[in-house]
């Protein structure tokens, strides 16, 4: 669980919803053919059931903001650095504005190419 504390209260955003948030911006911009596994426990939860959108995703928590860890795979012949960036604004605009927490960094890694 991510916390959050304002003039209102405390705001608590579970890990899951905001990675499956993060699944789908990365899933639904162009190029992205789908999210890569990660980590021995993504691994073995998607050899037990099918893929997921929160696969590839991986946050860490540091001082009430978050830094993201993407593994994608992408499409032959597109334009991976303009991919990159589109792909960290979106998920940097997703997180702040949907949860309101504050996004240090996005770290993108493609795993795959897909033709």
């Amino acid at each position: 669980m991510i916390q959050k504390e304002n003039h209102i209260g405390k705001i608590t955003v579970s890990r899951r919803y905001l990675k499956k948030l993060i699944g789908k911006t990365v899933t639904n911009c162009f190029g992205v053919v789908g999210m890569n596994d990660f980590g021995p426990t993504q691994c073995i939860r998607s050899l037990l059931n099918s893929t997921s959108l929160d696969n590839g995703v991986v946050i860490y928590e540091k001082d009430n903001a978050v830094r993201i860890d993407l593994h994608f795979g992408v499409s032959y012949g597109v334009n991976i650095a303009a991919i990159s960036d589109s792909i960290v604004h979106k998920v940097r605009f997703a997180v702040e504005n949907e949860a309101g927490i504050e996004v240090e960094k996005v770290n993108v890694f493609i795993d795959s190419m897909q033709s």
